[in-house]
């Protein structure tokens, strides 16, 4: 059978889409990219905030209008069915079925039922078939979050922290650098607190060093770190670690002491700073990066001013600012609104820009500096080469670096590329032969 598959999301709705595919390969079905050649359409969906939810629902509406030109069967996964599957039972009719996130150890069974073909029932335990870029993968190491900050919803989509046994998530870093791959990214709802369900024990830095081990790999990065959880031990694990890259994802939400309270967040304004210095003081070139969110129920003039200072006193190297999303079921959902959608804007732009200018000043700081690059494709106009230092994640979010050299080169390829100029956030340079 032909089924297309169009994954929604986050890198962790991801890696459970490619686990999908495992299971559809090892089944003898077909997976196909185009609408038109499917039999059937299987969305993976995210429910987190409002922007996602409707990006969903679009696209399944979209997907819909296929039933009409020989569209079998449409079939709905993920964040969405998990928090909203009976009223979207009731609403499209036009879905076949919807799985929720609590059904997935029974995907092929289901699958099996509604298609009509066999779908071995193995999800998690068939080869996952990467969907991206073949020398990039990510690595997830738990599931679910048990932070309850008063704005997600992940808790109640995900469920209560789960880490992953050490030994299973070595395996499979060892399968996929045994495929080609070359970056590893860690990833989950919190990575920082890998195998605390376990015993109360932060267990990443031993995760680290055991992955650190393994032949082949040349990068490790981690994604999403709680800023009251990088402790002194990880920090030197990854100082001295061989492929473990200095780059922090810290989401801290806020600047301001108040709002972190209100948010649910643990520690301080202060003890952000303090981390972000620790790590700053640690490493030649480590990389900072965060979320903020702006317009959180009570969030006043002064609060976003103290937002912005810390931003402004951190220079994070890549930086996103969300727009509260009210979210049903969480806790700042019972407090309503008390900060318009304009006014939420207009104080999401006025950190952006402060971070902006920040970037781009940090970027131009750069000029004259060399560092590996992983190239990842060649620009068609220009000829230029198009990747990644160590200071870019995979997620499209942070940037690029473009370069020329008189050499061919190929995606996966990793070369020496000294920096001749910054465009915003993303730096040019020529390549450095002989490295």
């Amino acid at each position: 059978m032909k089924i297309g598959i169009i994954s929604l999301g986050c890198a962790k709705n991801l890696v459970d889409t490619e686990n999908l595919l495992g299971m559809l390969k090892e089944s003898g079905q077909e997976a196909v990219t185009s609408w038109h050649d499917a039999d059937a359409v299987i969305i993976n969906t995210c429910g987190f905030i409002e922007s996602a939810k409707s990006e969903a629902i679009e696209t399944i509406l979209d997907a819909a209008d296929y039933k009409e030109k020989g569209l079998k069967k449409l079939i709905v996964m993920g964040c969405l069915s998990q928090r909203y599957k009976p009223q979207l039972e009731k609403e499209m009719p036009e879905v076949d079925r919807f799985i929720a996130i609590d059904e997935y150890r029974d995907l092929g069974k289901i699958l099996s039922e509604v298609l009509g073909v066999h779908i071995a029932n193995n999800y998690g335990k068939a080869e996952r078939v990467l969907s991206g870029k073949p020398w990039m993968a990510y690595l997830r190491i738990a599931d679910g979050c048990d932070n309850r900050c008063s704005y997600c919803a992940i808790p109640l989509i995900r469920g209560p922290l789960r880490s992953y046994p050490e030994d299973e998530i070595i395996a499979e870093a060892k399968r996929l650098v045994s495929k080609g791959v070359r970056e590893l990214n860690l990833i989950a709802q919190d990575c920082s607190r890998y195998g605390y369900d376990w015993d109360g024990q932060l267990h990443l830095s031993h995760l680290l060093k055991r992955l650190d081990a393994l032949e082949g790999v040349h990068w490790i990065r981690i994604l999403y770190l709680y800023p009251d959880e990088i402790p002194d031990d990880l920090i030197e694990t990854i100082r001295q670690s061989r492929h473990i890259l200095p780059y922090f994802d810290i989401p801290v939400q806020h600047g301001s002491d108040k709002m972190l309270k209100a948010m649910h967040r643990r520690g301080s304004s202060a003890e952000i700073l303090e981390r972000c210095m620790k790590i700053r003081s640690e490493f030649d070139h480590a990389v900072l990066r965060t979320t903020l969110i702006t317009g959180f129920p009570g969030e006043t003039i002064e609060d976003h001013e103290q937002n912005l200072a810390l931003l402004k006193k951190i220079r994070w190297d890549h930086l996103g600012v969300f727009t509260y999303s009210r979210e049903e079921g969480t806790p700042g959902f019972e407090l309503g609104e008390t900060v318009d959608e304009e006014e939420k804007e207009r104080r999401k732009i006025e950190l952006m820009d402060a971070q902006i200018a920040i970037a781009s000043e940090d970027r131009a700081k750069m000029t004259g500096t060399s560092a590996e690059v992983l190239v990842e494709s060649r620009d068609p106009l220009t000829g230029m080469y198009i990747g990644r230092s160590a200071l870019y994640a995979p997620d499209g979010i942070d940037g690029c670096v473009r370069f020329r050299t008189d050499e061919d080169l190929y995606p996966g390829d990793i070369v020496t590329v000294e920096y001749t100029r910054s465009a915003g956030q993303n730096l040019i340079g020529r390549q450095v032969k002989g490295h």
